[in-house]
Order: structure tokens, then C-alpha cells, then sequence
């Protein structure tokens, strides 16, 4: 929205003025609302919008990686006696799979999760039919409305109500029955707190950094070398025009490494970097810092190329998960039982992220936990395994051995050395050592 947009709806108090050129929007207009809201002035002179702020590279990466993550990830409905899938519920499918007609579940949670890290919170209508054999009502749809598009109203009965203002117009008052509000931390217990919001000095730094380079790219000179003269000499023009053939003969990768020859006592000189050119890079790689510090990001997964990708990213993984996705986890969850299941539903399931696939590690560290799961090196196991084969999306297998779990057995399992069986074991062929045995 423009400046001029923004005077002349504060000057006419929204009312078209016969002069004006193109619309005229009421102060209550959503986007009126979102340039006021975000639209404060840094202390860089940027205007740090939604948009604008996902232009740097950084924050985009940080909130991506963030809703993408929360978007693949599966999410079921549980039951809570038998902690399985309650995949004959109604909502199973509607959270897992089809939100709605138009949109897949990762499309429709990487987009509520993106609107509640840079809008504050999520929204969406809450779709439901009733049973006409049992009278029930089952959830259907979950139908995304537009965050800049919604108010949330706290009433005097602590009770909230959602006004939206659809793009035909209106005002449409819903109650919190039937809207699915996602949202991080808050501030009035109502909406939550914008990430782009917060961090808007760091992200105006970020974007003037970008700014500063960018115009160096187009206006600055690039010249790191020279051709010096000594002191009170002149080229002659036939030396100057073979330079010029020469240098332009040397010019491209093919000719890397050529030798330039140079007349009448010309000597050649390198130009260092400055120091504001190397004070503009520490200024960007800080910003990158800032970023991650306010999204909860660590550094290796904003791309940053000098941090190390050894053994440390494990750990650096599971960071991200535990303290950056789970609290996310949570509110999903509890925002979903809070919205989506009745007072019977929700004394028998419960809604669960599984974030095992970002848990699992390497391969070596896959097969030494499952390995465990299994009851290996004689003590008891806790998984059966058919259950480990699910958990690697693989069928089962058909011997009712494999759904049985193992109780291990440390006189049956433990060799001479304290260990697992060996292999090379004697005692078992020596007749003396099985009588002994008997």
C-alpha cells in the first residue's frame, strides 16, 4: 500500500474524494490494518513488511525450514488406551491427509505455520456435518482464512469470537466453536507475537546490509589491480596502444595464468580490500546470526558455509527439534484438541506430531536403537518386530513370532566374557561341558 493510499484514508476517514486516482479503502480494511500493524519504521529507514522481510534470504531459509518441517511431518489422531492410528475417525483423514478440497495436509500446515511465525496467528473455518444415522457431527474441512482478513475478539465472559471480512465484503461474526486459531506465544493471551514484528531492527539491518551491497555491485569499482609509472614519466601512445592489445588478448579463463610484458618501466601493483568492504561482510554475517537467534534456527541449517557438518549435526538436529519444533508440536496439538475433538472424543484420542523422522540419526545409530527395541544383548525389548518394520514403512511380516515381544534371557545370552554368546563358543560341542551343564 502506498503512502499517498495511507493519507488519504486518514484525511477522508475512508470516503472517496472525487479527485483521488484508483481505490479508496476504509481504515478498517484488512490491508489498512496490516500496513499499520507492520508497517512501523526501522531505525535503517525501512518500512519492514511480511514481504519485505521475506526477501532476505535468511529469514526466508529460517521460516521455511520451520514451516516445511512442521508441514511433512505426519499427524494422527491416537487413541489414547491403545495408542494406535484411529484411523476409522472422522477427523483422522482431515488431519492427516485432506484438510480440505483444495489443499494436501502439508500444504495446509506449512501454511498455517508460516502465518502464525510472520501474522501472528493462523486461522481456519472449522466445516462440519452431522451424522444423519447417529445425529452426530463430525469435522469435514478445515478451510484457511485469510489472517490479515480476521480480528479476534476477547469477550467479557473470557469466551473469544473471530469477526472475517471476506473479499465480497462483510462482516462475518464466528464463534470459537468453529474456528481453528494456531498461535506461539502471546503477550494478551490472545494473538500471538510476530516473529517479523520482533526482530524488525535486525531485519531492517539485514535488508539495508543487502541494500549497501547491491548498490556497490552496480556503482563501485572493482579494480584490484594497477600498472604503476614511475615518477614523472609518460607512456608513449604506441606503448599505451600495445598494452591495451595485449591486456585485451589476456583477457577471459582460456588466458588465465598468461604473462604480461611491460614497457618502459611500468610495475604492477595489488589493491587490497578496505576496511569498510570488509566491515559490509561482517555486518551481513552477523545479521545472519540475529535471524537465527530470533527464529531459534541454528546456524548450520541457514546454510551457513563455515560451520562444520561432522558429527556435531546430529546433536544440532535433535537441538532443532526439541526446542525449536516442539513447542510448535505443542500448540498444534492443543489448539487442535481445543477446536477439533468434543468433551467425549477428547477423553479417548488425543492429536500427536510424529517427529521420529527427524529423530532417527544415522543408519549405525538407527540399527544400535532398534537393536535395543528388539531386546538385543540379552535384555528385555519393548517392540515387537512388526512394530519395528512399521516404523521403517515396511509390511509385516506374516510368522506370529514377529508380533511378540522379546524377553530376553541373560543366562541364555551372555557368553564367557560378559558379552553377547560367541560364536566360536566350544562348550557347546564338548560333551563334558553339556553334561557338566545338565
Amino acid at each position: 500500500m502506498a503512502i499517498r493510499d495511507l493519507a488519504r484514508w486518514i484525511g477522508g476517514l475512508g470516503q472517496p474524494s472525487p479527485r483521488a486516482e484508483g481505490p479508496t479503502y476504509a481504515l478498517s480494511d484488512p490491508r489498512v490494518v496490516e500496513l499499520l500493524r507492520f508497517g512501523s519504521m526501522t531505525a535503517t529507514g525501512f518500512n519492514v513488511s511480511v514481504e519485505k522481510a521475506l526477501k532476505n534470504t535468511t529469514m526466508l531459509r529460517a521460516v521455511s525450514i520451520i514451516s516445511n518441517s512442521i508441514g511433512m511431518l505426519p499427524v494422527h489422531l491416537i487413541d489414547k488406551e491403545t495408542k494406535e492410528k484411529a484411523v476409522g475417525h472422522d477427523l483422522y483423514k482431515v488431519l492427516h491427509r485432506r484438510p480440505n478440497a483444495s489443499q494436501s495436509g502439508f500444504d495446509f500446515r506449512a501454511m498455517m505455520q508460516l502465518r502464525a511465525l510472520v501474522k501472528r496467528n493462523a486461522y481456519a473455518q472449522i466445516i462440519r456435518s452431522k451424522d444423519l444415522r447417529t445425529g452426530r457431527e463430525r469435522v469435514i474441512e478445515l478451510r484457511p482464512l485469510d489472517t490479515d482478513r480476521v480480528t479476534t475478539k476477547l469477550n467479557l465472559d473470557w469466551t473469544t469470537s473471530y469477526d472475517y471480512s471476506p473479499p465480497e465484503g462483510g462482516v462475518r461474526r464466528l464463534a470459537a466453536r468453529d474456528v481453528f486459531h494456531l498461535r506461539g506465544m502471546s503477550l494478551d493471551g490472545v494473538n500471538g507475537i510476530s516473529v517479523v514484528e520482533q526482530a524488525a531492527e535486525a531485519i531492517g539491518l539485514a535488508l539495508a546490509a543487502e541494500l549497501a551491497a547491491a548498490r556497490y555491485f552496480k556503482n563501485g569499482s572493482f579494480v584490484d589491480s594497477a600498472l604503476k609509472m614511475p615518477v614523472g614519466k609518460r607512456m608513449s601512445d604506441p606503448a599505451r596502444e600495445r598494452l591495451m592489445k595485449s591486456l585485451n588478448e589476456k583477457r577471459g579463463a582460456m588466458n588465465a595464468g598468461e604473462y604480461l610484458l611491460l614497457e618502459e618501466g611500468l610495475e604492477f601493483q595489488e589493491l587490497g580490500k578496505t576496511a569498510r568492504d570488509a566491515q559490509l561482510l561482517e555486518i551481513r554475517k552477523m545479521q545472519i546470526e540475529e535471524i537465527g537467534r530470533a527464529t531459534g534456527v541454528p546456524r548450520p541449517l541457514l546454510m551457513v558455509d563455515e560451520t562444520s557438518w561432522g558429527s556435531g549435526i546430529s546433536a544440532l538436529g535433535n537441538f532443532f527439534v526439541q526446542y525449536t519444533l516442539s513447542p510448535w508440536f505443542e500448540a498444534w496439538q492443543q489448539a487442535g484438541e481445543r477446536s477439533l475433538l468434543t468433551e467425549q472424543d477428547a477423553e479417548k484420542y488425543e492429536i500427536k506430531f510424529n517427529p521420529a523422522g527427524l529423530l532417527r540419526g544415522t543408519l549405525k545409530e538407527q540399527a544400535e536403537f532398534l537393536s535395543r527395541a528388539l531386546g538385543a544383548g540379552g535384555g528385555k525389548g519393548w517392540e515387537t518386530p512388526n512394530g519395528v518394520r512399521r516404523s521403517l514403512d515396511l509390511p509385516a511380516d506374516p510368522d506370529p513370532e514377529s508380533d511378540r515381544i522379546s524377553q530376553g534371557s541373560a543366562s541364555a545370552s551372555i557368553g564367557h566374557n560378559g558379552g553377547p554368546p560367541l560364536e566360536d563358543d566350544e562348550s557347546k560341542d564338548d560333551p563334558d561341558e553339556q553334561r557338566s551343564a545338565a
